[in-house]
């Protein structure tokens, strides 16, 4: 169990008073992850501190962690360990939700100086102005968190054109693999009047915006709330001059058909569809206490494309769940084969402490684990490949990346200009072939044939 929430005040006071000067904002995962790190540079800079421009010259370095698999827990351990050797006079802040799940875990480790977890989040701009002492932390109650802790962010990993806003956090679902809900806390959404105000100044600055959450359906969803994600959508599209909205992971139950007509009918949503998966077969969807069976997700999937014939489709699957036979697994690829995705995100299932599915029986063995990714990540290659083949000759809607020469259509397929054109612009481009990981405007050099 975590510890008992300790008061800032009785923190602040607990030794001599301390400076830092210079800060260092490092995220982990997720888009929410990202939004919350965004977040962390706006309170920081508005206490006095600066941004360094590298880890190594910071004089503070915040780590907004990860905990989704032991992958991203191991890549935290190891990433503390080389801020420590790189920079040892930096003092480290360990945050997000690995601080969350096992903050004595985190705050044994040389350099860590605090761990504080998202239950505390925002005051971590209060706690580094006043009395660090290595080992300290502070991780309470999640579920009793009502803050909403967001900032656009607006770098690199949206091509620094489409900044990626979070509107929702936390998850009321238990699916048995998952310990998101025990890190992130109950579903809370960002106040209507918020959005609206940060998508209005984003849209003087950006064509694109990408809604975002740990849940995002759920946006709305409070007691006594009458709103829904299709409603916000709609004020957004009548209150600000945004160009094109996009959604972010919305689970398939949620992609209700007022959602999905909306999306078809306004030029200005982005056409994207991704539901997260997981299996394909009936039983393993049991196992993992999902909300729905392949029959429902492939209506939803059906209706989108009814109404959007060329939108992108994409799903999260997970392969190795405790107990999925090779029947049960033969079952999940002839489902996703049966259904028009355009890409996947394959994961391997990771046992996360805490959950039921990593105390279940009949565990995969590893190396079966990793056949079953690469018969899925195949299959996705060559959906995607027939989905690109079929653009060739069609004009798309994209908006330009900030690396030169390079764009991303409306239904999310990378594009290679001919012409380079500046940075975040919505603009009509034809296709002309497909490349390795893409489209080819039409007149680049280097067409791939389109084969039937």
């Amino acid at each position: 169990m975590p510890p008992a929430p300790v008061s800032a005040r009785a923190w602040a006071h607990a030794g001599i008073m301390a400076t830092v000067g210079t800060f260092f904002v490092q995220n982990f995962g997720c888009r929410a992850t990202q939004a919350d790190g965004a977040a962390l540079e706006t309170l920081l800079s508005a206490k006095g501190l600066q941004a360094a421009g590298e880890r190594r010259h910071a004089e503070l370095v915040v780590l907004n962690t990860c905990t989704v698999t032991s992958a991203a827990d191991e890549d935290v351990r190891q990433t503390l360990r080389r801020v420590h050797r790189e920079n040892p006079c930096a003092r480290i802040l360990v945050t997000g939700c690995y601080a969350q799940r096992a903050p004595e875990e985190l705050a044994s480790m040389p350099g860590v100086e605090w761990v504080v977890g998202n239950s505390h989040k925002t005051q971590i701009a209060d706690l580094v102005t006043a009395a660090p002492y290595h080992g300290n932390i502070l991780v309470g109650d999640i579920f009793a968190r009502q803050e909403f802790l967001s900032s656009p962010v607006e770098d690199a990993a949206g091509g620094r054109t489409r900044p990626n806003l979070k509107i929702q956090d936390g998850c009321n679902n238990r699916c048995s693999f998952c310990i998101i809900p025990f890190v992130r806390g109950r579903s809370r959404s960002a106040p209507p009047e918020q959005v609206i105000e940060q998508v209005r100044q984003l849209s003087a600055r950006y064509r694109e915006v990408v809604l975002s959450g740990i849940n995002l359906g759920r946006w709305g969803r409070e007691p006594g709330s009458r709103m829904r994600l299709a409603d916000l959508i709609r004020l957004l599209l009548d209150e600000t001059p945004i160009e094109r909205l996009r959604l972010s992971s919305v689970e398939p139950m949620d992609f209700s058909t007022d959602l999905l007509g909306l999306m078809a009918a306004s030029p200005r949503i982005a056409k994207h569809v991704h539901a997260p998966l997981q299996s394909g077969s009936d039983r393993v969807l049991r196992l993992m206490h999902r909300k729905y069976r392949p029959r429902h997700y492939a209506d939803r999937i059906h209706e989108a494309r009814r109404l959007m014939p060329d939108c992108a489709v994409g799903a999260d699957v997970m392969v190795g769940f405790p107990g999925e036979t090779d029947a049960d697994f033969e079952e999940s690829r002839q489902f996703i084969e049966s259904l028009p995705f355009t890409y996947l995100h394959v994961f391997t299932y990771s046992a996360r402490p805490g959950t039921p599915a990593a105390e279940m029986p009949r565990q995969v063995p590893r190396r079966v684990r990793k056949e079953r990714n690469r018969i899925l990540r195949e299959l996705a290659a060559r959906k995607n490949l027939a989905f690109r083949r079929g653009m060739v000759g069609r004009t798309l809607s994209v908006v330009t990346l900030n690396e030169p020469g390079t764009a991303l259509s409306g239904n999310y397929l990378n594009i290679v200009l001919v012409q380079p054109r500046e940075p975040n612009r919505l603009c009509e481009v034809k296709i002309g072939g497909v490349a390795d990981e893409g489209l080819l405007e039409a007149g680049s050099i280097g067409v791939l044939p389109v084969l039937s």
